[in-house]
């Protein structure tokens, strides 16, 4: 990360709520293709959420602690902040002076810019200032929120204004939470209603929705260098698993989560623009 940081662009994307399974049987099954092919092997990698509910995984995340590879470590992480004694920092990790990441990465030039989707982003009160606090920028709307049933695209819109204006010299950390999959989700399954409400099944149709749009938000990231891309889950959700639904409980369901990261390139990201 140390030759990533200051050369790329950074894009780290958290799709609020989604478990690993559900992800995991979409890509395999061809469900979320624009996704698939941007993992490594076609596959989610398999990790531990660093929180159960949004507010605790996302404090963890910017201070460098993304999920965590789901077998035994130590495991080198990107990011980590300077303190003595750190067994997960590594030759290769991207160390940072003061307590989060997005400041750290501030001091090195980047623009930090956070666009926001659940409530812990909305700016409405000291809890929903807190997260979105620590970039220089930060965007949210109803529009944005859970009960949007567009909130992806508007989010994507958004985040393409904030590339267009950017000096072209200028590095950017684009953080985007994304709110499709939370509760509620009913309204992407074809045919479901808010009496009957959320299921596995309308949060899968909700991560159909994302894929189908999530390549213009790569398509952006691309169009001024390559970027260095973070794909991941805060925490998942249970629907009835062991008698549990919700999250910010101790359920497996909860607990792990999709992972990915990847090189967006500028050159394959213009061809496929073009083929499309």
């Amino acid at each position: 990360m140390n030759a990533v940081v200051g050369r790329d662009d950074l894009l780290l994307v958290t799709l609020d709520t989604l478990r690993f399974d559900v992800a995991q049987e979409l890509a395999a099954a061809g469900r979320t293709p624009e996704l698939a092919r941007r993992l490594p092997g076609g596959r989610w990698e398999e990790r531990h959420a660093p929180g159960s509910f949004t507010y605790a995984s996302h404090q963890a995340m910017f201070a460098g602690f993304l999920p965590t590879p789901a077998h035994q470590g130590p495991h080198p992480r990107l990011f980590a902040a300077h303190f003595p004694g750190s067994e997960s920092t590594a030759e290769g990790t991207y160390v940072f002076e003061g307590p989060d990441l997005v400041s750290g990465l501030a001091a090195a030039g980047y623009r930090t810019v956070c666009v926001g989707g659940v409530g812990f982003f909305n700016r409405r009160g000291p809890l929903g200032s807190v997260l979105p606090g620590l970039f220089q920028e930060a965007h949210w709307e109803t529009e944005f929120g859970v009960t949007s049933p567009r909130s992806f695209e508007a989010q994507i819109e958004r985040a393409e204004q904030v590339v267009a204006r950017l000096p072209a010299d200028r590095r950017l950390f684009l953080f985007v939470n994304v709110s499709a999959l939370h509760q509620p989700n009913w309204f992407h399954l074809p045919g479901a209603t808010a009496a009957a409400g959320d299921s596995r099944a309308s949060h899968a149709a909700a991560l159909e929705y994302v894929d189908r749009h999530i390549g213009r938000l790569f398509d952006a990231m691309s169009a001024r260098r390559r970027c260095f891309a973070m794909v991941c889950s805060d925490h998942g959700t249970a629907y009835g698993d062991d008698g549990w639904s919700g999250h910010r409980i101790g359920h497996a369901s909860v607990w792990t989560v999709p992972y990915a990261h990847f090189f967006l390139d500028p050159r394959t990201d213009r061809r496929t623009r073009t083929e499309r």
